[in-house]
């Protein structure tokens, strides 16, 4: 799993991944105090995810293990909205 901050969408008209209304995010990675990296990835979006928010993503296989992504043609899933994450008892991101 890795962070990335939502930094744009993606829309495609003509997909073939078997998911009606999916809802497609750019998201650049990110360490854990929030600083993007400059490396990109769309992702499908499970957790209705804004723009600049924090967010985990399941890569990969794991991507397809979710009641919605089941044996679809997925490499990366947001999973979840962080709102804080504590590095040797100091917080180093806040929503």
């Amino acid at each position: 799993m890795i962070l990335g901050k939502v930094v744009g969408t993606v829309v495609s008209s003509t997909k073939n991944d078997g998911l009606s209304g999916a809802r497609y995010l750019l998201v650049d990675k990110c360490n854990q105090q929030g600083e993007k990296k400059g490396d990109y990835l769309v992702a499908f979006d499970l957790v209705g995810a804004g723009n600049d928010e924090l967010v985990m993503v399941s890569e990969g296989s794991s991507a397809r293990e979710t009641d919605a992504t089941i044996n679809k043609p997925l490499d990366a899933v947001i999973v979840g909205i962080v709102d804080s994450i504590e590095e040797n008892e100091k917080v180093v991101y806040k929503k």
